[in-house]
């Protein structure tokens, strides 16, 4: 199983960084795959410790993948390990890489939960809600996906939205919106 989740890891100098990524499920803990390159690669390598924040926020997920700097997300220091988390998340789970496989392209962190905390009560999702995290999914593999793919996906999950978004999963849909157009209007020129 995956979750879909924000990842919080830091830089070797302290700096921190977010990322929506799929935490594979495995015993005792999570299987993590970054793709080559990024930053979460880079800072997993470095420290070898990540926050996994459980959120139903959905615009975290929206401004991370549009580069949309219009969300703040406050941080908050980790319970156990040196790393954040984010302040508002419903629940977070602070990994200790175990082990390490590497890949050309997508090296696999074989992680342990060493702590777990629940910060406040899960209300549940709404369609809208997975739209936008499915939407997200779509913008992180514009570059990846044929322009056909994306066209026909979007404009399924934009029903979701219409029917059950509430202002936040509008907001964060309209940041996904952008952000193909934008990714198109780059290509093209």
């Amino acid at each position: 199983m995956i979750r879909e989740t924000i990842i919080s890891t830091r830089s070797a100098d302290g700096k921190p960084h977010l990322a929506p990524l799929g935490a594979t499920v495995i015993e005792g803990g999570y299987l993590l795959q970054p793709f080559r390159p990024s930053r979460t690669l880079d800072n997993l390598l470095a420290t070898r410790v990540a926050c996994i924040n459980f959120t139903d926020d959905v615009r975290i997920f929206a401004a991370l993948v549009s580069r949309n700097r219009q969300l703040p997300v406050p941080l908050a220091k980790a319970t156990r390990i040196d790393c954040q988390r984010i302040a508002a998340t419903l629940a977070h789970q602070e990994l200790e890489v175990d082990r390490i496989e590497e890949d050309e392209q997508r090296p696999r962190f074989f992680c342990r939960i060493a702590h777990s905390e629940m910060h406040r009560p899960f209300m549940g999702l709404n369609r809208a809600k997975a739209a936008v995290i499915e939407g997200a999914v779509l913008v992180s593999r514009l570059s990846m996906l044929p322009p056909e793919k994306i066209d026909r996906e979007m404009a399924y999950l934009a029903v979701a939205v219409q029917k059950t978004a509430g202002p936040e999963e509008k907001e964060a849909w309209d940041w996904l919106v952008e952000a193909v157009a934008a990714h198109r209007q780059a290509k093209a020129s």
